[in-house]
């Protein structure tokens, strides 16, 4: 009888257990599901609103669906100025310049910071980390002149550079904390081997914190892609432009009139490619992200 009681008990526990969890599961998925829609919705309008006319895209009450479906707005960007492919490129370019700057930097600061010792680390990391206080706009002027000094203003070289130096902080620091989470005897293993400091690190280490590397190269990227204000101070020859600031100029009409037509159309070119990216390094990203973070 005592045992067909605690059996009882024991089902109905379980049954509790099993309830608990499916409502916990349930709310976490409509609550996934909520954000998922917030996100989405407005995606969804920019690349409907894209196959609009202009005349249907500019109107005053707007349409979920395009009445006719066209390809109007792409047609005006790829005809604007030098042509959208121009622009492309030139984003293409400066953020590929980016994405390598940050990486190569901030491996080699990371595994010197996480595995060296010398005097003044301390301070020179958080030096490195004080770069993330200072207003972006206020040095944006000095660091034109500097670039006017080095020969490199209105290049893509010199605004890679400048864009390297303000990714650098954080990078370094996700760096450090995934080279730190790494078991030193793995290193010391490869060193007894024969290997010297920089062949643990290219055999060993690199293949280790591939994900905080990924991360951020995604985080390099998606900053220079999207950038603005940098590339409208530093470059002025409309042939170097990069696809933001040409958004700006091909959406503009008239009296500075917007023409949401074509600037919806930009903004699903632009989102094509970031989308692709993060979508192939999703796994990397968030496990970059997790690593990095745990440490420091």
């Amino acid at each position: 009888m005592t045992t067909t009681t605690d059996n009882t008990a024991r089902s109905r526990a379980t049954r509790r257990r099993r309830a608990k969890s499916a409502v916990a599961g349930t709310g976490y998925h409509l609550f996934s599901g909520v954000m998922a829609a917030i996100f989405l919705v407005p995606i969804l309008w920019v690349t409907l609103n894209s196959f609009k006319t202009r005349a249907e895209a500019n109107q005053a009450t707007p349409t979920w669906f395009p009445h006719s479906w066209s390809l109007e707005n792409y047609g005006a960007l790829a005809s604007y100025g030098n042509g959208i492919g121009v622009y492309l490129g030139n984003s293409l370019v400066l953020s590929t310049l980016v994405v390598i700057g940050t990486v190569i930097v901030t491996v080699f600061a990371g595994y010197g910071f996480a595995r060296f010792r010398f005097r003044g680390k301390s301070l020179l990391f958080g030096t490195t980390l004080l770069i993330l206080m200072v207003p972006y706009a206020t040095i944006l002027i000095p660091l034109y002149i500097v670039l006017g000094w080095l020969h490199l203003s209105n290049t893509v070289i010199g605004l890679a550079l400048t864009l390297v130096m303000f990714q650098m902080p954080f990078g370094v620091f996700l760096m450090r904390n995934s080279f730190e989470s790494i078991p030193r005897e793995l290193e010391e293993a490869a060193l007894v081997d024969g290997c010297g400091p920089i062949g643990a690190l290219r055999y060993v280490s690199l293949r280790l914190v591939t994900p905080g590397i990924v991360t951020v190269a995604l985080f390099s990227f998606l900053a220079s892609w999207n950038e603005f204000l940098a590339p409208l101070i530093f470059l002025n020859d409309d042939r170097q432009y990069t696809l933001p600031l040409m958004l700006v100029g091909a959406s503009t009409g008239l009296y500075g009139a917007v023409n949401y037509g074509s600037l919806q159309a930009g903004i699903v070119i632009t989102i094509v490619p970031v989308l692709l990216l993060y979508l192939a390094l999703q796994r990397y990203y968030v496990s970059g992200l997790v690593n990095g973070a745990l440490r420091g």
